[in-house]
């Protein structure tokens, strides 16, 4: 018998249902991601791990260039490339930031647990190899949309001591419409390929802990985005700046669901700012 969803859930969480123009988004983020990779200096395709879509692209502006910004892309975990992110590139390393466009291998092919631990694995071959690109392994900021925010405040709460790496601690996040409390997820259809219980949805919500290292973490969201992710990002926000006294909400006005993210990388925008502000551009 096939589940039934909850209709409020699904309505709140299924983006791509609610905008059925997602493509013509999607199809901007190549061809502006296109143009990144063949006018930028970018080194592609570097594999961080052995396992399926464990790679990584760089791209190191010119000149000498200290500060590092690692992306994660979003598709609840199920979809996209980093290919269609290189993008932010153009205006981050105009700022002198060395910018970083990672993949994972994607549900259902692997699980939620092992998706974190993909991403973890990124960082840590970052923080040993970035010097060779002008980055300082100690200024490592993480951002990520959507579900790649979800990734973002994982990353943000791992005890990276007890993974061998005593030294490795991130500098900051930045979280674009994340998720935070993936237990809503067990009601969508979303969760036919991410394949949550909730002992694991619990095990992979950022909000259920927060890391022992204070950092500065910004939610960002578009101000008209449904009420669930409006809550996610204030909630999280909030938490988070109850425990460090370094979280910022940060609702922006006038944008798509699926164009909000390109503010990351666009000289002068709110966001941009705000981030730069954050990592010390």
């Amino acid at each position: 018998m096939m589940k039934k969803y909850d209709d409020h859930f699904e309505s709140e969480y299924n983006l791509r249902a609610r905008h059925p123009d997602f493509e013509t988004y999607f199809e901007r983020w190549q061809s502006e991601s296109e143009h990144a990779r063949s006018t930028l200096p970018c080194s592609l395709d570097h594999q961080y791990g052995d396992g399926p879509n464990m790679s990584l692209d760089i791209f190191p502006p010119p000149g000498a260039s200290r500060l590092v910004l690692l992306f994660i892309h979003d598709g609840y975990w199920r979809s996209l490339d980093k290919e269609s992110f290189s993008y932010p590139a153009i205006g981050l390393n105009k700022a002198g930031v060395v910018y970083i466009s990672i993949n994972y291998a994607l549900a259902p092919t692997i699980s939620l647990d092992e998706i974190v631990e993909q991403c973890r694995q990124a960082v840590t071959w970052v923080y040993r190899s970035v010097e060779t690109f002008g980055g300082d392994p100690n200024r490592i900021h993480i951002s990520g949309h959507s579900a790649g925010g979800h990734l973002t405040a994982m990353l943000l709460s791992t005890d990276w001591a007890k993974r061998g790496e005593v030294e490795l601690k991130l500098a900051g996040g930045i979280a674009i419409s994340g998720l935070f409390d993936l237990v809503p997820i067990l009601e969508t259809s979303i969760n036919e390929e991410v394949r949550l219980d909730m002992t694991s949805a619990r095990r992979n919500s950022p909000s259920e802990f927060l890391p022992s290292d204070n950092a500065p973490f910004i939610t960002a969201v578009r101000a008209n985005e449904t009420d669930e992710f409006l809550r996610q990002s204030r909630d999280y926000a909030a938490a988070w700046n109850e425990h460090s006294g370094d979280g910022l909400y940060l609702p922006l006005g006038g944008f798509h669901r699926f164009d909000v993210v390109c503010e990351l990388g666009r000289s002068g925008s709110e966001l941009n700012d705000a981030v730069l502000a954050q990592i010390g551009a």
